[in-house]
């Protein structure tokens, strides 16, 4: 009997250790703390956990494997699963994506985003664009257009932007260097001490970022119409990592990512709703720009920054103008839909 107990004992001891050696736990690298941005990721892990009985976990950490500037470095050397980046952050990293932070694409709604970004993110050259860093992107994380917030005196004309000192990374820091601002790219969660020691006159971001950095708690002025353009930001995953998933496990993963979206968005246009009683109740003025400013401004930055974009990419041997038209073929089609 005391044999058979011991031999019984270690059965349930060896099961136990096969059990725990058979889940899957991935490493998540975000930053700041959670928001309207990394909902999609929040929600994401709720779901693969769910539907693969806690066999598959990601573990979410806001800043503490990487910083943000480093995820992509991060990925490509596997020491981290999944990550969130944003490409303005590096672009010659990857440079393919960068169609999507051109100044004035005229993507209106979180939806059209969305669907712009599936459809880059599915092109050929962007997928090895991305591989030369082990990364596979799996999902993008939809941003509305961006405005800034400044201190001072409201300006709402193009030629009070000239020397102003913004935080603005990407197409949106070309559009305003084009009328004479001065763009720094320092991270996001920098942009609240470079705005109180007066680094930066101004910051350029989305609402939620104005909310979760504090920058709106330093501002006097909101500009409600300038939408110069957004950031992309994708969550990529380590192609090996991604790979070594079992078949159940890679279905989880995969057939969540819609869900994981559509959760964001409608949590973000939920955000959107308040944002006009966020505005009075911190004292922030609404500037409307003069449509007369807004079509010099994009004269002066649409145009050709495009144009430089895509000579750039085809000095790469990359298919820029492809990139582009893709951009508004796919806008044609969403709004036909």
């Amino acid at each position: 009997m005391r044999n058979f107990m011991n031999t019984a004992a270690v059965a349930a001891l060896t099961l136990g250790f096969a059990t725990q050696a058979m889940a899957t736990e991935w490493n998540v690298s975000l930053w700041g703390k959670r928001r309207a941005f990394t909902e999609h990721v929040e929600k994401l892990a709720e779901l693969v956990s769910a539907k693969t009985n806690g066999e598959f976990t990601l573990n979410i950490s806001y800043g503490g494997l990487s910083k943000n500037k480093e995820n992509l470095d991060g990925i490509s050397i596997g020491a981290f699963e999944m990550a969130q980046f944003c490409a303005g952050y590096h672009r010659d990293k990857n440079p393919t994506i960068t169609v999507l932070e051109l100044p004035f694409l005229g993507v209106n709604t979180l939806e059209e985003e969305v669907a712009v970004s599936n459809a880059v993110y599915a092109h050929p050259a962007v997928q090895a664009d991305l591989a030369r860093w082990n990364a596979k992107l799996l999902m993008t994380s939809p941003m509305p257009q961006y405005n800034i917030v400044g201190t001072g005196e409201p300006r709402t004309k193009l030629e009070e932007f000239n020397g102003m000192r913004v935080r603005a990374t990407g197409g949106i820091g070309q559009a305003f260097a084009a009328v004479g601002a001065v763009p720094t790219s320092v991270t996001a969660t920098e942009a609240y001490n470079a705005m109180e020691s007066g680094v930066v006159d101004t910051v350029a971001f989305a609402q939620h970022a104005h909310l979760s950095f504090g920058t709106i708690n330093q501002a006097s002025w909101w500009t409600s119409n300038l939408n110069p353009g957004t950031v992309n930001c994708p969550v990529v995953v380590n192609i090996d990592a991604y790979n070594n998933l079992s078949d159940e496990e890679r279905a989880a993963l995969d057939s969540s990512v819609d869900e994981a979206i559509a959760y964001y968005v409608e949590n973000y246009n939920k955000l959107l709703k308040k944002w006009e009683d966020i505005l009075v109740e911190k004292g922030v003025t609404k500037v409307v720009i003069p449509e007369s400013e807004l079509a010099a401004f994009r004269k002066t930055a649409a145009d050709p920054i495009r144009e430089a974009w895509i000579e750039d990419m085809k000095a790469r041997g990359l298919p820029g103008q492809e990139l582009y038209d893709l951009v508004q073929k796919t806008l044609a089609e969403k709004r036909g839909n």
